[in-house]
């Protein structure tokens, strides 16, 4: 479904995102929660990991403290976008994948249980960019939303159109933004669940609240420009995951 920033946002109804570091929520869905707070809905934002593993600069960010830098990035980001409820679930950055499934699987569950989404967003099997920890927040996500979702509510998985990988995909792949060949994941503009356009003006709202995870843009900023991520981050696609039937 198309959803430009009006009243149609509103069928969204509480939305919960469940993602692996901070920033994955930014890039993937920043217009999205963005609009629905502005839309009077209900946003939580779920992080599994503070990302602490994710130093391309030991020098000024170490990996000792690399966790509390990337937390108060996340809280700044989020507060620009208006979400206020947010919670962590305590991982070690790269150790998503060890984690025993059903403790992962519960931990989510739990939240759904408190929440009561209407709409849950997450990765899909590939984690958008092939990491572990993504994978891993893809399979909790899901089997938590088929066992616990309330009656009529939806899930989608992140997933980028055709046109939009063959734009912007070989120069993020040039700063190393994909971790295995094939990515990112694609789907037919056709085939999309959600296919949300973020309004000029909620543009710039993204990249200020991307332009806070400064421990991990400020390397691609440099290489690739600011111009370049406005127009990256105009689209935010889904693919449907499951839904729980009314």
């Amino acid at each position: 479904m198309a959803l430009p920033y009006d009243s149609r946002v509103r069928s969204l109804g509480t939305l919960l995102g469940v993602w692996a570091h901070p920033d994955d929520e930014t890039y993937l869905s920043a217009g999205l929660m963005a609009s629905c707070v502005r839309d009077g809905s209900r946003v939580v934002c779920v992080t599994a990991t503070r990302g602490e593993e994710g130093s391309w600069d030991q020098d000024r960010w170490p990996t000792a403290t690399l966790g509390e830098v990337r937390e108060a990035e996340l809280l700044r980001s989020l507060e620009i976008l208006g979400v206020t409820d947010h919670r962590w679930l305590d991982y070690r950055d790269g150790g998503c994948a060890q984690v025993p499934h059903e403790e992962g699987v519960e931990r989510v569950r739990a939240l759904i249980d408190e929440v009561r989404p209407r709409t849950v967003v997450t990765f899909g099997p590939d984690g958008m960019t092939g990491h572990a920890d993504h994978r891993a927040v893809y399979t909790w996500t899901t089997e938590a939303f088929c066992d616990a979702a309330p009656r009529g509510s939806t899930l989608h998985h992140a997933t980028k159109t055709q046109a939009w990988a063959a734009e912007f995909g070989p120069e993020l792949d040039r700063v190393g933004a994909w971790m295995e060949p094939g990515m990112p994941p694609e789907t037919p503009r056709d085939e999309l669940s959600i296919d949300f356009e973020v309004p000029p003006e909620l543009v710039e709202v993204k990249l200020a609240a991307i332009m806070e995870h400064r421990s991990q843009v400020e390397g691609m900023m440099a290489a690739l420009g600011a111009d370049f991520f406005r127009r990256a981050m105009r689209e935010e696609s889904f693919r449907l995951g499951a839904t729980k039937e009314a």
